[in-house]
């Protein structure tokens, strides 16, 4: 099985039912997902703002955390990525957190598999041939 890195975009879709959840899950079938551990913490930043706007209940917002927590994810430490991110997000003018996971991609040679159709219109605009490859979850 082939690996890739997930963002939060992909994981949520997991844990809560909207456009694309079906999708979500075949990634998970597809490839082993590895993940800067900044996920973790974005991951529970959006179920926050869903009990904030009432998608969610507070139980449900943990439960779902927990099981993000526990979905076998390989979290790797920022440290090493923090340069390559810094860069990526200064030379693109895009926000470091999204450059964080385009920077393990890069340290690791795989792909990345994002539901964000922003960041992937932002680097395919990108004229620098060195970015990692980024499939839209609309592919599975």
């Amino acid at each position: 099985m082939n690996w890739a890195v997930v963002d939060a975009s992909v994981a949520i879709k997991w844990v809560y039912a909207e456009e694309l959840s079906a999708n979500a899950l075949r990634v998970r079938n597809r490839y082993r997902l590895i993940a800067p551990e900044l996920f973790l913490a974005e991951c529970a930043n959006i179920l926050w703002k869903k009990v904030r706007h009432g998608e969610l209940a507070d139980n449900e917002a943990i439960v779902s955390a927990a099981a993000i927590a526990r979905a076998g994810i390989e979290v790797v430490s920022m440290t090493a990525l923090t340069a390559d991110a810094m860069r990526l997000a200064l030379e693109l003018d895009h926000p470091a957190y999204d450059c964080f996971y385009v920077a393990l991609c890069r340290l690791q040679g795989i792909p990345l598999v994002t539901a964000d159709d922003r960041l992937i219109r932002k680097f395919r605009q990108s004229d620098r041939s060195d970015l990692p490859e980024m499939i839209g979850l609309q592919a599975f």
